[in-house]
């Protein structure tokens, strides 16, 4: 999101703790403040020094296991250092804010139909409560104050920047493609496919993975619908169809032309055959078009990054922008 503002022309303030994160794939251009959203003089201090117009929120803990451990934790982070952030939103005058919410706030659909804004929220881990929470707090501040936001439901984010400037590089990843690059790589041993008895065409796990940076799009959208004045607004992010995890695992394997090994687990608890969005209204609202839904496409890019994270060096990714140029996604 950093690099595409800047592509905008937009100037830029990253405040980051770096706890998951690197210094190194912050922009140059962009103006750095190491530090943790919960020090509300940290904020004082990055909204004084600086014109913020608006706060696009990405800080979190993301590890849904991690958060059944870490309740406190996953609160502490999640949700008590939104209400710093958006408290010193409020002090400071910042009346737009863009939030990173998850489909998780969800639980598991009821369906195996696309899920809609209006779905139950009813989350089945201290992770989407702790987003759903976050939400809530949001709505409220908007009703009391001169203060609108966009909330956006991501469902599965992965690639890398199809420019090769940044991509997933976190030790220990459990996001599914990144996992099944590396093991393509042969970084990790084997992929686990938790569960095969799900009732889907191949009886694993169906989910909508979209590309990072069709999501950065939606962030887009959303800032130039706030910047508009319109009002506050919650929104799914996805493609409105989905692949199962044997899908992804055979593309990983086909872009990459390596096999990896593949070990077959029982389901983990809480894990739902069918999570796909209906993200009818992120288009009608804020007039955002996907451009790389497209399953190989995304292989490409995190695999392209996953090879540069090896070699210490740019990849050759020049057919898979000329890909790009050519329109065909």
């Amino acid at each position: 999101m950093v690099w595409a503002l800047l592509d905008a022309g937009e100037d830029v303030v990253v405040i980051d703790r770096l706890s998951t994160g690197f210094r190194w794939a912050v922009a140059p251009q962009a103006r750095f403040y190491l530090g943790d959203i919960g020090d509300a003089d940290l904020l004082r201090q990055v909204f004084f020094e600086n014109e913020i117009e608006a706060i696009v929120h990405f800080a979190g803990s993301i590890v849904v296991p991690e958060s059944v451990s870490d309740p406190l934790g996953y609160y502490e982070n999640n949700t008590g250092n939104t209400r710093v952030l958006a408290s010193a939103a409020v002090e400071a005058g910042i009346d737009k804010l863009i939030f990173s919410s998850t489909a998780a706030v969800y639980g598991t659909p009821a369906s195996a139909e696309p899920v809609k804004e209006t779905a139950p929220l009813l989350p089945e881990n201290p992770y989407g409560q702790s987003k759903l929470m976050s939400e809530i707090m949001l709505r409220d501040t908007a009703r009391a104050h001169d203060f609108r936001y966009v909330a956006l439901r991501y469902f599965n984010v992965a690639g890398a920047d199809p420019k090769g400037r940044t991509g997933q590089s976190t030790d220990r990843a459990t996001h599914l493609i990144k996992v099944a690059c590396e093991a393509a790589l042969g970084k990790r041993r084997s992929v686990a496919v938790y569960g095969t008895d799900y009732s889907t065409p191949d009886g694993t796990g169906v989910r909508d993975y979209i590309h990072v940076a069709d999501l950065v799009q939606a962030h887009l959208r959303a800032l130039a619908y706030l910047r508009r004045g319109e009002p506050s607004l919650v929104a799914n992010c996805g493609y409105g169809s989905g692949y199962s995890v044997l899908n992804v695992l055979a593309a990983v394997a086909r872009v990459s032309g390596r096999p990896f090994a593949v070990e077959y687990c029982p389901r983990r608890a809480g894990d739902a055959a069918f999570v796909v969005a209906d993200s009818t209204l992120a288009r009608e609202k804020l007039a955002w078009v996907p451009r790389l839904a497209d399953l190989d496409l995304i292989v490409e890019t995190a695999l392209a990054w996953e090879e540069r994270l090896e070699q210490d060096a740019t990849p050759d990714i020049g057919a898979l922008r000329r890909r790009l140029a050519a329109g065909g996604f």
